[in-house]
């Protein structure tokens, strides 16, 4: 990353991250929402919801959501009213490539749900979220503030502060 890059882009403050996550969770409900209700429409109201297609419908619709967001600008709907943005480490959005890396690592704690009819529906829930504070745990110890997906997919989330007037 050159110096240019670097003084106008600073490390996110882990506290803009989670309430950017908070967005996050909202705009990935509405589309898990929009598409559970295609799914419905499609099937006449008939849908197994332990269909491969179904699941593999309800993974694909964020997964594209993202990686449009992230190689278009780098920034998604929850990173947008906090001025955060996904960057490589050469200061560029990431390309498809890292896009779909990151997304992978991201979602690898949904396989967790599976665990419900050995743990129980609630572990079940609980443990992805567990797994996903585990991720961000090494944001509060590095420098540039990287989660363990941004660190595997060679990027990090900026913060770009307002143009003062």
């Amino acid at each position: 990353m050159n110096e240019t890059t670097r003084s106008s882009e600073l490390p996110a403050p882990f506290w803009r991250r989670l309430l950017a996550l908070v967005y996050e969770l909202l705009a990935v409900l509405a589309i898990l929402f929009v598409t559970d209700m295609v799914c419905l429409l499609i099937t006449r109201g008939q849908l197994d919801p332990h269909a491969a297609w179904y699941r593999a419908a309800l993974l694909l619709a964020p997964a594209a959501y993202f990686l449009i967001s992230w190689t278009r600008g780098g920034q998604s709907l929850g990173m947008r009213p906090w001025r955060l943005y996904l960057r490589t480490d050469a200061g560029t959005a990431p390309d498809l490539r890292r896009s779909i890396l990151r997304f992978a690592i991201l979602a690898t704690p949904l396989l967790l749900l599976s665990i419900a009819p050995f743990a129980g529906p609630v572990a079940a829930m609980i443990a992805p979220f567990a797994a996903w504070a585990l991720f961000l745990l090494p944001a509060l110890f590095d420098r540039r503030h990287r989660a363990l997906h941004d660190m595997l997919a060679g990027t990090w989330i900026v913060y770009r502060p307002a143009p003062k007037n």
